[in-house]
């Protein structure tokens, strides 16, 4: 592996600054203190989104959140509402909030190749009025995750476009490289796994998503 060069490394924003052009006149006029309607039907339209947090010690994650399109519900103009659906249980993303209640998200549309974000705080909540509105086959979230809007702004198509994300010619077969389960059992055993055991492993993996996907 190649060693960084301490010559160019980027150690202040002043430097940094000096690299780019000045900031597009539209690029900071975009941004909104409250979401307006076009914010809210690109909400209403997503079904995935981005939830990146930060613990007071530093520590980032980001988590993933997806559910039907308008499972983020739009409480007004400046609240988000995000159902906490089960997981792994690891709660990175909950402890970093009641650690740190600064959060960051990405809203991404199938098809579209611009995304909105939406950067503020956040509290947790177990308000059953709340919660019993999010209900999905009669199964309520544990929580939700109140977002408190401070920053909203659509973000242009670049990165997308060159991901080509949404173009069938760029989709990879998930055959190619073992199944997630089984990049697991490697990583947490140190050996690929026997193939009864995969398959077994593989089986149970998708009966937990069936049975706990709410």
């Amino acid at each position: 592996m190649n060693k960084l060069d301490a010559e160019f490394i980027i150690s202040s924003e002043t430097e940094l600054r000096g690299f780019y052009s000045d900031t597009h006149e539209l690029a900071v006029k975009k941004c909104m203190s409250t979401l307006d309607e076009h914010c809210r039907q690109f909400i209403a339209r997503s079904p995935f989104l981005c939830l990146s947090t930060q613990h007071v010690n530093g520590s980032a994650d980001v988590s993933p959140r997806g559910d039907a399109p308008g499972f983020v519900q739009v409480l007004d103009n400046q609240t988000l509402l995000i159902p906490d659906r089960p997981g792994n249980n690891r709660l990175d993303s909950l402890s970093n909030i009641l650690s740190n209640p600064s959060v960051a998200l990405i809203f991404i549309v199938p098809g579209f190749e611009d995304t909105l974000r939406v950067n503020g705080t956040a509290r947790l909540t177990r308000d059953p009025d709340l919660l019993g509105d999010m209900a999905v086959n009669g199964r309520i979230p544990t929580l939700a995750i109140v977002i408190s809007v401070k920053e909203a702004f659509l973000h242009c198509a670049k990165a997308l476009r060159r991901a080509k994300l949404w173009q069938a010619d760029s989709l990879q077969s998930r055959s190619e490289m073992r199944s997630m389960i089984g990049m697991i059992l490697e990583q947490s055993t140190g050996g690929p796994p026997e193939p009864d055991t995969l398959e077994a492993a593989e089986r149970g993996l998708e009966d937990e998503y069936n049975r706990t996907m709410y």
